[in-house]
């Protein structure tokens, strides 16, 4: 039945994971691999090709069969560029320069590397540029453009993706540098299968759309060897790259005080390059270090002291409270509170402060498009209007909320389904949260025996994927009731108040409250553990007004009633 749309979506990809079309039994794409050799093929899913949906009843997970666009005025159309009918060699002043950086004409012409005028906004005018031709396939996807005063610039619209792609096809191994010029460096010692990403590092290098857009590409490398640039701005993407694709397959490249490949290849020759290649060393063994493994933290501790924790842009809440990317923070409350929707303003605040993307298992916050409607308003600071719809802010706020924000839909959600989502997650997209709200609607239905055994096995695996992933993980827990005192007031719960109590205060990393005062018409956010002194205050409470058309928590002193006269004075 390949059509061009399904339930009002467009079909980007039909069948994405290549399963017998037509077929409504089948393999799973997402465990089959992981099950032994001889069940590897065993018939564990069921197609749904008219809803483009599948249901595992192996792993009890949901996936989608095909990939779609958005549809409308906000979908996504990148431009092409024109391709010449034939590549011209580049003229002698510009060989003549690359030759000074090491490269050979023979290693430009094998590259298709051309010259030609283009408009160079940082000039304001028609510049002959260097055109670093971005392939992939027969395609020709996007030119970088380089002129003489090392101005850069992509091609207006196109698809991002990394330069020299087709070369690591047919290679179970291949080299990622920072820029064009490393992998000219790279050919011209011999190494043919490197690709370069295209817009270089900066100290915020989570935002790798070019790598979602090549996943399948490195999917199948056993080995990745990662050789950007030596200052801060190339280790943040040399940490980024070894997160999404696995400490397990990375290897890392010593330019012995070099700046990258071009420099080194300048100063050491082609074969001294190629040797510093082939050596570089595997991401060092998870859980086990030497000191010199951690020599580079062990260091900056000594002269700096704990690192800042990351906040969430609400002053009064950020001066009691803060925690770092690899770990958890359960948050509970009564119903009614406002749990959700405060970790939702977490997000967003992390979002706004650190370009930080999220995804939320949430089967309470159901359906879907409502809790996408909350998200909007808080990015918003407002509640759209139906005349706001397809307008430019509109299209904006959607746009930052479709790339930021993702929501796991599944028709069972279980602990490991959802991790394993956030696996895929972290790699496709670069998730730094992941939200799961509430745990009580996550966690496996056949959970026997101890509480305290299964509780503490559920949140081990929480803690494995947060360290795993640098990832920081949200549980919002539900107490199991709720007390009220001799005056019939509800009491504030505890972490012991959560089923399994015990082992959710131990094994959290961080634990809120979020509780709502009728009296004083505020809801407070009150810090019941930090496992780190320096990231906050045990105790210490921040407290808020909720903005019901913006959903958003305003700040506000802690009310005093003790000034206040009573009725009778």
């Amino acid at each position: 039945m390949n059509t061009d749309e399904i339930n009002g979506f467009l079909i980007d990809t039909f069948n994405q994971h290549s399963l017998k079309e037509g077929a409504t039994q089948g393999i799973c794409p997402l465990c089959s691999s992981d099950r032994q050799p001889k069940n590897q093929k065993a018939q564990c899913a069921s197609y749904d090709w008219e809803r483009g949906l599948g249901t595992c009843h192996n792993c009890d997970t949901s996936f989608q069969l095909h990939t779609y666009q958005r549809k409308g005025s906000s979908e996504r159309v990148y431009v092409r560029p024109q391709t010449p009918e034939q590549f011209d060699d580049v003229s002698s002043n510009v060989e003549t320069w690359f030759g000074t950086r090491g490269i050979s004409k023979q290693t430009l012409k094998d590259l298709q590397v051309t010259e030609g005028s283009e408009y160079m906004p940082q000039t304001g005018k028609n510049e002959n540029a260097i055109q670093f031709n971005y392939f992939m396939g027969d395609q020709l996807i996007n030119v970088k453009y380089r002129d003489g005063r090392k101005n850069f610039k992509l091609f207006k619209g196109a698809e991002k993706v990394f330069y020299n792609i087709n070369s690591i096809v047919g290679y179970d191994w291949c080299v990622i540098v920072e820029g064009e010029m490393d992998v000219l460096a790279l050919h011209e010692a011999g190494i043919k299968n490197v690709i370069s990403v295209p817009n270089g590092a900066t100290l915020n290098s989570n935002n790798l759309d070019y790598l979602d857009n090549c996943i399948d590409y490195l999917d199948d490398k056993t080995k990745i060897v990662i050789a950007v640039d030596a200052d801060d701005a190339g280790q943040a993407l040399k940490h980024e790259f070894v997160r999404r694709l696995g400490a397990e397959v990375c290897y890392l490249v010593d330019f012995n005080g070099n700046k990258d490949a071009n420099e080194f290849l300048i100063e050491h020759g082609a074969d001294k390059l190629k040797a510093v290649i082939n050596s570089a060393k595997q991401v060092p063994l998870e859980n086990v270090s030497t000191l010199y493994d951690i020599e580079d933290e062990l260091k900056d501790f000594v002269k700096n002291g704990f690192k800042p924790g990351f906040q969430v842009g609400l002053k009064n809440f950020d001066d009691i409270f803060s925690t770092y990317t690899g770990q958890f923070i359960t948050v509970t409350g009564i119903p009614s509170s406002g749990k959700s929707d405060f970790v939702d303003q977490m997000v967003v605040g992390y979002n706004n402060l650190y370009g930080w993307k999220t995804a939320f298992a949430s089967p309470e916050n159901q359906p879907t498009y409502l809790h996408a409607h909350k998200l909007m308003r808080k990015v918003w600071g407002d509640m759209p209007s139906a005349d706001d719809i397809n307008g430019d802010k509109w299209n904006q706020i959607a746009d930052h909320c479709n790339s930021n924000f993702f929501h796991i839909d599944m028709e069972k959600y279980t602990l490991e389904a959802v991790l394993r989502k956030g696996a895929e997650l972290v790699k496709r997209k670069g998730i730094k949260c992941l939200v799961i709200d509430p745990f009580n609607k996550v966690r496996s239905n056949d959970a026997s025996g101890d509480v305290n055994v299964y509780t503490l096995e559920y949140l081990q695996q929480i803690e494995i994927f947060a360290k795993k992933y640098d990832v920081l993980v949200m549980v919002v827990a539900h107490p199991t009731k709720m007390y009220k005192d001799a005056n019939g007031k509800i009491e504030e719960p505890t972490m012991y108040n959560i089923k399994g109590g015990g082992e959710w205060y131990d094994a959290s990393y961080h634990g809120l409250l979020v509780h709502r005062d009728y009296e004083a018409n505020t809801v407070k956010c009150k810090v019941l553990k930090v496992k780190f002194q320096n990231l906050g205050q045990n105790g210490a409470e921040a407290h808020f007004k909720w903005e019901p058309r913006s959903g958003c928590f305003m700040p506000q002193e802690k009310p005093d009633f003790s000034s206040e006269k009573m009725p009778w004075e």
